[in-house]
């Protein structure tokens, strides 16, 4: 009985997998599809923000990529492409923006992050350096029973 239950689930595992079929291609203009995937490559997706419309699943890429193929049927060039995404939706479309006056946060932003860390780095460090520099010694006394805390301390924790 436990081995028909058994062959029962597998089956009903395999199921879904037998009616799948082979995936239609979006165009059946291959050279078409390149030129889209390229200019794809080069957009970022507004969504992920980390990866271009060619690599990303979001629905607003997939839009975006429908976009770039139908202006590519019309006729329009890939920097004319790229010129509508940047019209619309601004440099940070384009996943290499190109630097000018608006962009250079972008460009060099990360840059000026790592020196005014490594900046705060060095103060927070000659700060600590001064400090204990400046702190007061033990007298004998107080190092004397420092000691005697510690070593009490030792034989409270050994059994």
């Amino acid at each position: 009985m436990q081995n028909k239950l058994f062959l029962f689930f597998l089956l009903a595992l395999m199921l879904p997998s037998s009616h799948a079929g082979e995936a239609v291609p979006v165009a059946n203009d291959v050279a078409l599809e390149e030129r889209v995937m390229a200019v794809s490559a080069e957009l970022r997706c507004l969504v992920c923000q980390n990866q271009t419309i060619a690599d990303s699943h979001a629905e607003l890429a997939v839009d975006l990529r429908n976009q770039v193929r139908d202006k590519l049927r019309q006729g329009m060039s890939e920097q004319e492409i790229k010129d509508y995404m940047v019209a619309r939706y601004g440099d940070f479309v384009l996943y290499r923006p190109l630097m000018k006056r608006s962009t250079l946060l972008l460009w060099f932003g990360p840059f000026l992050l790592l020196v005014v860390a490594f900046g705060v780095l060095i103060i927070k460090l000659r700060q600590r350096r001064k400090a204990m520099q400046q702190a007061p010694a033990l007298s004998a006394d107080e190092h004397a029973r420092a000691e005697s805390l510690l070593s009490g301390a030792d034989k409270e924790v050994q059994p």
